[in-house]
Parts: C-alpha cells; structure tokens; sequence
C-alpha cells in the first residue's frame, strides 16, 4: 500500500531515495491529510442523525475501548485487521464493509485514522472519512460514551 507513501518519502528526504531515512509520521499523516475528508465531532453527530447506515469504525486497540468507552454504536476493528476484515477475498473479511457505505473512521487521536483511511480509499472504499480529533476530541467535546467493558468478552486485569 506503498502508492502515495512513496511519494511522501521523497519529499521528506529530497528525493534521495537511496538513503534510507526514518518518516516523520507526524509530517507523513498531515501530508495525507490534505488527501481525505476530515470531520469534526459536530461533522460526525450531524452525519450519525442523518444516516442510519452510517458506519463508525472504532481502530483502536481493545485495550483502549475497554479502559475508556467508545462511540455509542461504534463498530470496533482493530487497525491491525483492517485490511483484513474489509476484503472480500480475506478469509476475515466482515461483511459491513461495503465500498459505497458511509464509513466514519476514528482511533484516539487522529493519527491512525489517516493511515486507516488512506489504506481503505486505496482498496476502492470510495465514501470514507476520519474524526479529525479522534476518541479524545469526542470524549473531550462532552459527547456519550458506551461503556464496552461490561459487555465484552475481554477484561480489564484486576489490580493487585
């Protein structure tokens, strides 16, 4: 999924792609940036009453949903199946992936969200967008939040 990335690297390095540099992943996902939609908490609320088939992907890891909450009506996929679950040819692939779908993509701050939109927009999504500000920016608006540890089948490890 390199397409476009590697036009990011030369910039960062000038163009001396020979030389193995480090990417500044802040740079690397403002750069991304400019190539998706970004949706502010309020962008978000009006599309969730708008549309009921709206699809809100949680990426982050369990362990964040557990400790924190997540949206109200989230749908949770771990940024490290995302691939995996949106193909149809995956042996993993879940069927509320659809390309036409409006699908919203959060993680906590912004950062994964891009590289997530990035990867599904290049896998032919063609209607995908991220929270801007990500969980934080939520939670820190005063918006719901849906305790998942109640109802998940991971928990939280007792303290000793």
């Amino acid at each position: 999924w390199s397409r476009g990335l590697g036009d990011v690297y030369k910039r960062q390095t000038k163009g001396a792609v020979n030389k193995m540099a480090l990417v500044d992943i802040f740079k690397l996902t403002t750069e991304l940036k400019a190539g998706i939609e970004n949706l502010s908490v309020d962008d978000l609320k009006a599309e969730q009453a708008a549309n009921p088939d709206l699809l809100v992907l949680d990426i982050r890891e369990i362990q964040e949903l557990i400790e924190l909450g997540t949206i109200p009506d989230a749908t949770h996929c771990s940024r490290g199946m995302l691939e995996f679950w949106a193909s149809p040819a995956s042996p993993y692939y879940r069927d509320y992936f659809q390309e036409d779908r409006r699908t919203i993509v959060f993680c906590a701050g912004g950062g994964r969200s891009v590289l997530a939109v990035k990867a599904l927009k290049e896998m032919g999504f063609n209607n995908v967008a991220h929270l801007e500000s990500g969980f934080g920016g939520w939670k820190n608006a005063g918006e719901p939040l849906e305790d998942v540890s109640k109802t998940s089948r991971w928990m939280r490890r007792p303290k000793d």
